[in-house]
């Protein structure tokens, strides 16, 4: 029985609660359900096999009232994981807590992910569900916690160093001395007043006493191996600690057996399994060393970017300037930079100008210009002069920190193809655990060997078939795909938004502001009647300069460019329909559209040839007649931006067809995507249909892109299999996309899809290689090849292999660090 909360929006009086009360209480599996007219609150319990969440805000929106689950989502460090089960066992345990909603584990990051509702679950039935799991679980705070993360990071490689270190002093002579009989100067030198039976004796405490120590050092194997096994989820660990303890356990009772005179030693070689035991256990702290050294090597882009923030700040307190930590700014603060500096937080200048060098965030290598009224961006660096500027954004809210919690959550995420690994892994071991005593037993049994070839076979099977190289193919990949991602400016916020962007077979830009600069601009000037085009362009400025509409304001600019000085202007008339009538230097001046030089009998020569011309180039003409003659036509454009052409090519070499959507005329529409080698136009589209348009291009079966900027792109970016966003648009379509292009470059675009499908076939790679190594591996150590004459696999060499099987796969992972796009 599921018990749920929700928050319920709409009602008015007794008799609304009562409505949506008798509205769910008709679903089938509802067992109580009270509504709190006071709190506005819905209690529910209901049977999860017979509906759903969705079936119950579905009732409550039939009802005419909108049910809101009061969801939270909440990050933990994860303490104690070795392998992909200890994933799988933390999940499957919080996901049994009534309330939780979702939950993602994440090896690679050692952290998992909650959503849960606030009403039924707190963060103390979270914890206690993680370390019933024999696990623990450490809240992230609000504030950013990727230094102390970091620093435990490289504590655990150093102790993981030294373990690896010290097991090797006490394994190497060991091994030595177990080998001895086998090497020409080797052996254990033992005095010569000792009997053949003392001498073997000898031999064995020699080894034990060198074992004790390895087995000491790597005793956290143990307390969480069998911890995990005993509570019904058996780990990796719980391989090697079963497989090693055997080992041991083999050696001390050989050793007690030789003391006792009940074996008989042949060529004075006893069948200990001492090194065994210790190698294994030394060979797989090496491997966990080498892969806590790739892991964090995974991570190095969250890194970089924290490492862009500056840690202190000059602030103006009480009129004078003083140097605070970075943490105490707050919003409204004046701040002081200095050239040099890094600029601490967002927020606007209020005094003084500067060049910026934003390249952090926009990629864009040629620092920007900076003056009173302009936006600064946190982590960007102050050029040449000094400014003070107030604080707008600080903390977990800046650009900086809003980037880094967009990669971390996208590195915390999992891939749809990750669910074949968790599938796989949540079983693998107590499979293996069975097969392990099956074919020791069968071997034993069956195959009429000794009891110490069948511990053999057993040990090889529990320590070379772990599922670490399955559980972390996918979450590495991903979180080397996404940093990578970051230093290209592509901000990529899950790892369902990298799987299905490699998926994508149509592409839809918005036009204005994302092909096209969202500016019009004057493209050309024609000039009738003896007036020169300085002339056509400075009459018509003088003549829009009180006018608000865009296209004038365009006219205006490319005056002010040129540094014209404007004409005085007198008696202005706005023509609705038709454009304006306006005195400028006792000139009576006439300019807009053909209608409103054929009402004032104006002639037009050649101009209408030459306006149609220009309009097919997808410009706006504007004729312009002074004193009854046509002095000129003016044509403003929103001009295409400086990589449309190269990017909208470069999908088309990948495979992809690309659409552009647009509110413009079919004539404009159909010059601009002839400039740009668009395939589609859907032309005339008002803003609240073009998710529709998106939607219908997925009945035919493509998997959609879409590419934005603006509020009206929202809709449509999330209707799309993947949404992207242009950095440089506004909060809400950045809010609506699963992609952000952070330099507001088209040519991201291609390199985003490029990154995908970079990433996902890595991913692929990895996968493969463990499926594979598994699949070999585990027969090889049944000794399958033993049947038909070939070699037995030793345990020791089992820990060599299961350990360089993780190691292999992360390394594959970081080749991803490589990644460029192509030209």
């Amino acid at each position: 029985m599921i018990k749920d909360t929700y928050a319920i929006e709409g009602m008015t009086c007794a008799s609304c609660a009562q409505t949506v009360e008798k509205s769910v209480n008709k679903l089938k599996g509802i067992q109580d359900v009270s509504v709190n007219l006071a709190t506005e609150k819905m209690s529910v319990s209901y049977d999860g096999a017979a509906l759903s969440g969705n079936d119950i805000e579905q009732a409550v929106e039939d009802a005419g009232y909108k049910a809101l689950k009061n969801t939270a989502t909440q990050s933990f460090e994860i303490e104690g994981m070795t392998c992909a089960s200890c994933a799988q066992t933390i999940e499957k345990s919080v996901a049994k807590v009534a309330g939780v909603d979702t939950v993602s584990v994440n090896l690679a990051t050692e952290k998992m992910t909650v959503s849960y509702d606030e009403g039924a679950v707190s963060t103390g039935d979270i914890l206690k569900a993680v370390e019933d799991a024999g696990y623990q679980a450490i809240p992230e705070t609000a504030s950013h916690a990727g230094d102390d993360g970091a620093d435990k990071r490289q504590a655990h490689i150093k102790e993981l160093w030294t373990r690896f270190i010290w097991s090797a002093i006490f394994t190497i002579p060991l091994l030595y001395v177990a080998m001895g009989p086998m090497l020409p100067f080797g052996g254990l030198p033992i005095p010569g007043f000792l009997d053949p039976v003392q001498h073997t004796v000898t031999y064995a405490i020699t080894q034990l006493i060198l074992t004790l120590p390895v087995i000491y050092l790597g005793r956290s194997f143990y307390t969480v191996g069998y911890k995990a096994l005993f509570k019904g989820h058996p780990n990796m660990d719980s391989l090697i600690a079963i497989g090693t303890s055997a080992a041991l356990l083999q050696g001390i009772v050989m050793t007690v057996l030789l003391a006792i005179g009940r074996v008989e030693v042949q060529h004075g070689h006893p069948d200990l399994y001492f090194e065994s035991a210790a190698v294994i256990l030394a060979l797989i702290t090496l491997g966990k060393y080498l892969e806590a050294v790739s892991k964090g090597k995974t991570s190095e882009a969250i890194k970089k970017l924290m490492g862009l923030a500056p840690k202190t700040a000059r602030v103006v307190r009480n009129g004078e300037e003083v140097e605070i930590s970075i943490d105490a700014v707050v919003t409204g603060d004046i701040l002081v930079v200095r050239p040099g500096d890094k600029i601490p937080v967002d927020g606007v200048i209020v005094e003084g100008s500067s060049a910026v060098d934003e390249s952090m965030i926009t990629g864009e290598s040629i620092p920007i210009e900076k003056k009173a009224g302009d936006n600064v961006v946190g982590a960007s660096i102050n050029k040449n002069g000094s400014f003070r500027f107030k604080a707008t954004k600080v903390g977990k809210d800046t650009t900086l920190s809003q980037i880094i919690k967009l990669v971390e959550d996208a590195q915390g995420s999992k891939a749809p193809i990750a669910k074949l690994a968790d599938k796989v892994s949540g079983i693998f071991v107590p499979i293996v655990i069975g097969l392990a005593a099956l074919s020791g037993l069968a071997w034993f049994f069956l195959g009429q060997e000794s009891w110490v070839f069948a511990l053999t076979i057993t040990i090889s099977v529990l320590v070379i078939a772990c599922p670490c190289a399955l559980g972390l193919a996918t979450p590495t990949a991903i979180m080397v795909g996404t940093g990578k991602g970051a230093e290209n400016g592509v901000l990529i916020k899950s790892g369902d938004a990298l799987e299905e962007a490699q998926k994508i077979h149509t592409i839809v830009f918005d036009k204005t502001g994302t092909i096209t600069e969202g500016k019009p601009v004057v493209t050309d000037i024609v000039n009738y009647n003896g007036y020169d085009e300085e002339e056509v362009l400075l009459i018509a400025a003088s003549a829009e300069v009180s006018s608000e509409h865009p296209l004038g304001e365009a006219i205006v600019e490319g005056a002010k460019e040129r540094q014209l000085t404007f004409k005085e202007v007198k008696a202005f008339n706005a023509i609705p329909g038709h454009g304006i009538q306006v005195e400028v230097d006792d000139q009576t001046v006439l300019l807009g559209n053909r209608k409103l030089m054929v009402e004032n009998n104006i002639d037009m020569m050649d101009a209408q040839e030459v306006s149609d011309r220009l309009a097919s180039e997808g410009k706006t003409p504007m004729f312009i007649a002074a004193d009854n003659q046509l002095i000129g036509i003016v044509a403003v454009a929103d001009t295409i931006k400086e990589n449309s052409i190269a990017a909208i090519d470069k999908l088309h070499r990948m495979g992809i067809e690309v659409a552009m959507i647009t509110g413009d005329n079919k004539r404009t529409a159909e010059a601009i995507a002839k400039q740009v080698g668009i395939d589609r136009v859907f032309s005339e589209v008002l803003p609240e249909d073009k998710a529709n348009e998106v939607k219908k291009l997925q009945n035919e079966g493509l998997h959609v892109a879409m590419v934005g900027d603006g509020i009206n792109d929202a809709p449509a970016l999330a209707q799309s299999n993947v949404g992207i966003a242009i950095g440089s648009g506004t909060d809400v379509a950045i809010e609506s996309a699963d992609i952000v292009l952070m330099r507001s470059d088209l040519m991201d675009v291609p390199t985003a899809i490029e990154l995908s499908r970079a990433t996902i076939k890595n991913i692929k790679q990895n996968l493969f290689w463990a499926f594979a190594y598994n699949t070999v591996g585990i027969p090889v150590a049944m000794g399958v090849l033993h049947l038909f004459g070939g070699p037995l696999l030793n345990p020791m060499f089992a820990g060599a292999a299961m350990s360089l099987s993780s190691v292999s796969v992360l390394l594959n992972a970081l080749r991803l660090k490589g990644f460029k796009p192509k030209a």
